[in-house]
């Protein structure tokens, strides 16, 4: 006898990441067993580790959170990225493919190229410009490759939390430091909380689960879009702080080893098909993150 869907064990990759955290309070909140497994417990790159890990907690959903996330650094070193982004996932849906489990691999906007005028589909073609978005795509594809029918990708961008190193925390801390910010005005996105995220991802798994969920790819992002300018505008003025101290910039002044798209505004369409509405604007969930963030930053 299949046991109910609350009881049936979940297991989430990459436990120390900032995402990861928000998933396991997730399921916490909502009473379902987890396994928080990190680099010490499942190694993505050694096959024998993905499967010992998976045999020894037979779960019935799998979360992976862990990523190389680097993406400057996969520049110079897309090899290791690969193993991880790439083979790791091809490892992770071959265990899961020989028990029957759900796979929840999370994804990037990276792996379009960030040229596009509106919104990208679920089904847009992908064409990454970069080694992190050719890692990340190369696990996306091994996942729906070998799960057909049960394995998921959550394509996402510019996370933020408080369980970890990100844009608003280091917005924060400047803003204490800083007379002004110079901020990129070029680069249109939707700043997602790893909450609401995390939600998602539990209701998907869930669905899943009961058979409601079609597999294949979703786009888990915030509703509405800004830059990042304009996103520390509102930084600073939940923070009480003068907007006008923050000055728009472009991506010239910011030259980095890896190319940023321009655009990474996804559509979300496909949740309906799942009878769970998007995430909501990224304004609201800003708010409500807002208190945790700052005690994470300042104390």
């Amino acid at each position: 006898m299949t046991p109910p869907l609350q009881k049936q064990t979940w297991l989430v990759t990459g436990a120390g990441g900032m995402l990861a955290q928000d998933v396991l309070a997730r399921l916490a909140a909502d009473g379902i067993p987890a396994v928080a497994a990190g680099r010490a417990d499942l190694d993505l790159t050694d096959p024998a580790s993905v499967r010992t890990a998976l045999a020894a907690h037979r779960p019935a959903v799998v979360v992976n959170c862990a990523a190389w996330t680097a993406v400057d650094d996969a520049e110079s070193r897309e090899g290791e990225a690969l193993r991880v982004n790439g083979d790791g996932a091809r490892h992770l849906a071959e265990a899961c493919a020989a028990d029957g489990t759900v796979l929840l691999q999370v994804s990037t906007d990276y792996v379009f190229a960030g040229d596009a005028e509106k919104p990208y589909p679920e089904d847009a073609p992908t064409g990454p410009r970069g080694a992190y978005g050719r890692t990340k795509l190369a696990g996306e594809r091994a996942v729906l490759d070998t799960l057909p029918d049960t394995g998921y990708v959550v394509r996402t961008a510019w996370l933020y939390g408080a369980g970890g190193g990100n844009f608003v925390r280091t917005m924060i801390k400047l803003e204490g430091v800083k007379d002004t910010l110079d901020v990129v005005d070029d680069q249109r996105g939707q700043p997602t909380w790893t909450a609401d995220l995390a939600e998602r991802l539990v209701r998907l798994g869930q669905g899943a689960l009961a058979g409601t969920a079609p597999a294949g790819v979703y786009h888990g992002t915030s509703s509405g879009e800004t830059t990042w300018y304009g996103f520390t505008r509102a930084i600073f003025e939940r923070l009480g702080a003068d907007p006008e101290r923050v000055r728009p910039t472009t991506s010239a002044a910011f030259v980095r080893p890896a190319p940023r798209p321009a655009y990474s505004v996804l559509g979300h369409d496909r949740w309906a098909a799942a009878g769970i509405e998007p995430i909501r604007d990224w304004r609201e969930a800003l708010t409500e993150a807002f208190p945790a963030l700052v005690k994470a930053e300042r104390g």
